[in-house]
């Protein structure tokens, strides 16, 4: 049997295989809410909590705490509050409270300890302490798909003398399944003189997770295949994720380097005990040799770019697809 069609048979054909043929539409990104409460920024995506931002005077660095999945599970270690360390936790010397849930900083900057906090002498010897004053918030903006912040401060050594300005600007959004942050962090030598990020592991953007992540009970993966700490610290990826299990669910946090950020693609001061950090400068401990330096001067009038995403799913990486994510991402990027 032969069927013959004439001209608007054909042409409600074309327009049913086409759109039988068309790529399935995005999913939907949740709406994100900030709102500034006194010295913090809360951020909500879908109408419910992922994060706040805190940057009051007496805490020697920003940082967010905590951060969450969609499901709404804490990801990042639930300590240490504002400078109080709990006290079940006075007497452990490998606390390290100045590790926040989320935050940026480098432990040396002209010969000054930016990583660490003077608030916790105890964990610390003769180290001289820097800290990071807030100026102002730039930009807070809520919308349909994302939502953004930018804020300003100056590194001030004890006595307060100011070396450079830092900018920190961040992206929030998110869907069913995730949650990202997109962070770019410049260092700005605009005081009269060069600034020099020194060789040291201790630094310089980090997360420190839930002891549920820690490898093991959790997994550390980085691009390359690598797992475990053993073979991720001190390594070149474009990122690296922890997975495992929180109040019963599967979910993961990954940071993902951008190709724009310095010295791409980063090596990692990667821990299993949860410390998730993009260390670009440590470079003597990381390649077990004395003769590299991995210090770096910004020249006065310069500036120096960190940018980083930071991708918190549901399931494990595989599931999550976080290659997949990474090369989309890496892709907007370029």
């Amino acid at each position: 049997m032969v069927f013959h069609f004439g001209f608007k048979s054909r042409l409600y054909l074309t327009i049913l295989f086409g759109l039988l043929l068309a790529p399935l539409p995005a999913v939907a990104a949740d709406s994100v809410e900030l709102a500034r409460k006194g010295d913090t920024v809360e951020v909500l995506i879908g109408g419910r909590p992922f994060t706040t931002y805190f940057f009051p005077a007496d805490i020697a660095k920003p940082y967010f705490q905590p951060l969450r999945t969609a499901q709404g599970t804490i990801v990042t270690r639930d300590f240490i509050v504002g400078n109080t360390i709990p006290q079940e936790h006075l007497k452990d010397r490998s606390l390290e409270p100045h590790q926040r849930p989320m935050y940026f900083g480098h432990g040396d900057i002209d010969g000054i300890d930016f990583w660490g906090e003077a608030a916790f002498p105890q964990y610390s010897d003769d180290t001289v302490f820097g800290r990071a004053v807030f100026k102002k918030l730039e930009e807070m903006r809520s919308g349909g798909e994302s939502g953004a912040l930018k804020a300003d401060f100056e590194l001030a050594d004890p006595r307060g003398r100011v070396i450079a300005d830092e900018i920190q600007s961040f992206v929030f959004g998110g869907g069913a399944d995730t949650r990202w942050i997109d962070c770019e962090i410049t260092l700005m030598a605009n005081q009269g003189s060069d600034v020099v990020l020194g060789d040291t592991k201790e630094g310089t953007f980090a997360i420190r997770l839930a002891n549920e992540l820690n490898s093991p009970p959790g997994h550390m993966f980085n691009s390359a295949g690598a797992e475990g700490e053993k073979e991720i610290w001190g390594k070149p990826a474009d990122w690296v994720d922890y997975d495992g299990t929180i109040a019963g669910e599967e979910l993961g946090i990954a940071v993902f380097d951008s190709p724009k950020s310095f010295r791409h693609p980063t090596t990692w001061h990667a821990r299993g005990y949860g410390l998730l950090a993009a260390n670009p400068f440590g470079w003597r401990e990381f390649y077990k040799d004395p003769e590299k330096d991995g210090s770096w001067t910004i020249q006065q009038g310069k500036s120096l770019k960190f940018r980083y995403r930071v991708f918190i799913h549901h399931g494990d990486y595989k599931h999550a697809k976080v290659a997949e994510a990474y090369q989309e991402y890496a892709v907007h990027e370029r």
